[in-house]
C-alpha cells in the first residue's frame, strides 16, 4: 500500500485505512458508474472518498511504474489549488494499493464541502436566480485561474461546486486529476470554456465579463470562445450519434 496525508489534516492514517478498508460495506453513496464517491462522517466531519476504477491492464504497468495515478494527482493538484488561493474541497489523503507489478486500487480522500448548486444548473434553468451575476463571477474565477497559469482541463458543468455567502458567490473545482500548469495563450484560455454550455446566450455573458478583464476587443473573445464551443459541441453529438448507430 502506498499513501500520503496531509501534514495539516487531524485524521490519522488508521482512521483512513480502516474507512478504506470499510468502503464497499459503508458510508453513504453520492456518485456511482466509472467510479464511485460516498460520505463518511468522522468525528463531527464529513470526509468525502473518491474509488477510482481498476485500471486496464496497460495503465495498471503504467501507475504502478511510469505515471501518478489519479489519486495522486487529485491529492498533489488540490493542495496546489489551496495554496494558490483557488476553492476546492480540502485534500486530506490518497491511497493506493500495489501488487507486484501491478497497480490495483485508488481512493482519494477530502473533505466534503455542501455547496448550493453547481455550473449545471445555470446551463439547465437560464432563468436561475442571480444566473447572470454568478455567471460573471463565475467568468472571474476562470480568468483568475488563467492568470495563475492553471489550464483545468476538465473544465465542465458537474465540476464546478457554488457556494453563497451573503451577496457573493464562491467556487470549488472538483474531479481534479486532470490539469496543466503553464502559461496560457488566449486561445487556450478560450478553449477552455468550450465544454460548458451550448447556450449562445451564456457565452454572450462570459465573453462580455472575460474582455474586460483580459483588455481585448468582445467580438473577438466572443467569436473565439463561441468557436470552441460550437466545435466541442458538434464533436460531442457526433459521438452520441455515432454510440447510438452502434447500439442498434
Amino acid at each position: 500500500m502506498k499513501y500520503k496525508i496531509n501534514s495539516k489534516s487531524e485524521f490519522e492514517h488508521k482512521q483512513l485505512e480502516d474507512l478504506i478498508s470499510s468502503f464497499s460495506d459503508e458510508g453513504s453513496s453520492l456518485f456511482k458508474s466509472r467510479n464511485e464517491i460516498k460520505v463518511f462522517r468522522v468525528d463531527g466531519v464529513d470526509l468525502n472518498i473518491k474509488k477510482f476504477r481498476v485500471p486496464n491492464l496497460i495503465n495498471k504497468i503504467a501507475y504502478r511504474f511510469f505515471r501518478k495515478s489519479k489519486a495522486q494527482r487529485s491529492f498533489e493538484y488540490a493542495s496546489y489549488l489551496q495554496k494558490n488561493d483557488i476553492g476546492t474541497p480540502k485534500p486530506i489523503a490518497y491511497f493506493e494499493w500495489l501488487e507486484n507489478f501491478q497497480f490495483l486500487e485508488s481512493f482519494y480522500v477530502s473533505e466534503h464541502l455542501e455547496t448550493d448548486l453547481t455550473y449545471r444548473e445555470l446551463v439547465n434553468n437560464l432563468n436561475f436566480p442571480d444566473h447572470e451575476k454568478i455567471l460573471r463571477s463565475f467568468t472571474r474565477f476562470t480568468f483568475e485561474l488563467h492568470q495563475k497559469n492553471i489550464q483545468f482541463l476538465d473544465h465542465s458543468p458537474g465540476n464546478t461546486l457554488i457556494k453563497k455567502e451573503g451577496d457573493t458567490y464562491r467556487f470549488y473545482l472538483v474531479d481534479l486529476n486532470r490539469m496543466n500548469f503553464k502559461e496560457l495563450s488566449f486561445d487556450e484560455r478560450m478553449q477552455n470554456f468550450s465544454r460548458l454550455t451550448p447556450h449562445v446566450e451564456m457565452i454572450r455573458i462570459m465573453a462580455n465579463e472575460y474582455a474586460k478583464l483580459i483588455d481585448k476587443p468582445e467580438d473577438e473573445v466572443f467569436n473565439k470562445m463561441w468557436y470552441y464551443t460550437d466545435r466541442f459541441q458538434k464533436k460531442f453529438h457526433r459521438k452520441k450519434r455515432l454510440k447510438k448507430m452502434l447500439k442498434k
